[in-house]
């Protein structure tokens, strides 16, 4: 018995019909390589730990980040350095650290939670003294902190800017300009030492203190308008250097390394210079 064309067509359509597949769609990664199809099939954050004085410029990094990466939300997490390493040492689910200086991030390398030689400095910083708009201590240069009566607030030694603003006063007493007993007479004048640098300039710009030492990052945008400034000497004065890198256990890899990117590109560091970071070159 001859079988009929027509029912072997009909035979082979069928069986192809049950075994096909559909295509699955692959995406690209920032390094070219393709990816799951899944990997950004639901919201994604980004969970991005930085020192505090990276808050308005990293906050407007974020937002390129997250127009460059649909479906990829950039959660900012801006603290004092040491409590950042402390808390990614902790398991904290972070992706990226970006540290006020190279020591919080050791801790975290230490702690195995970034991997050694894979930190890269961003941007540079400098220290600066800050007093209420009206100035009511009549500061005029980097001695006068030490004046008796003065209301100071600093930041903690364990903060990077603390334990930078403590570097200068080291350096002061050397200088015969100011004395041996400059940094004794200064820190009498400290009535409060706190967690980050901002809440450093909050209390200053309240005119619940007379001055305080903070980054001049931090007096730029809507700042720049809430306290006066005075330079410290370029011979006394701490260069800040700010690292960044992936956290080891970081759940998007990839993604941490694009946000990375972006901060060490032009436009990154064009975002970084209008808030007066220095530049790393």
């Amino acid at each position: 018995m001859r079988t009929s064309p027509l029912l072997v067509i009909i035979f082979v359509l069928l069986l192809a019909g049950c075994t096909a597949q559909p295509p699955v769609t692959q995406g690209v990664t920032e390094a070219g390589t393709e990816t799951p199809a899944t990997a950004l099939s639901e919201p994604v954050k980004l969970n991005v730990f930085a020192a505090a004085s990276l808050t308005e410029a990293f906050g407007e990094i974020g937002k390129m980040f997250e127009a460059g990466h649909p479906g990829v939300t950039v959660v900012f997490n801006f603290a004092g350095s040491q409590q950042l390493a402390q808390q990614i040492n902790e398991g904290a689910p972070a992706d990226v650290f970006a540290s006020a200086n190279n020591k919080q991030m050791n801790v975290v390398i230490e702690a195995e939670g970034v991997i050694s030689g894979t930190q890269q400095t961003f941007a540079k910083n400098r220290l600066v003294v800050i007093y209420p708009q009206d100035n009511p201590a009549g500061l005029e240069e980097l001695k006068d902190l030490a004046k008796p009566g003065l209301k100071l607030v600093f930041a903690a030694k364990e903060v990077p800017v603390g334990g930078y603003a403590l570097d200068i006063l080291d350096r002061a007493v050397a200088d015969t300009a100011f004395g041996a007993a400059f940094k004794d007479d200064l820190l009498k004048n400290v009535v409060s030492y706190e967690n980050n640098v901002k809440t450093v300039l909050t209390k200053v710009a309240l005119g619940e203190a007379d001055a305080g030492i903070v980054y001049i990052s931090d007096i730029s945008g809507e700042d720049a308008s809430k306290v006066g400034w005075l330079d410290i000497p370029d011979a006394l004065n701490v260069i800040a250097s700010y690292p960044i890198a992936a956290v080891n256990e970081s759940g998007h890899p990839e993604l941490a390394r694009a946000f990375i990117d972006l901060v060490l590109a032009p436009e990154g560091q064009d975002i970084l210079a209008k808030y007066n970071f220095l530049p790393v070159k």
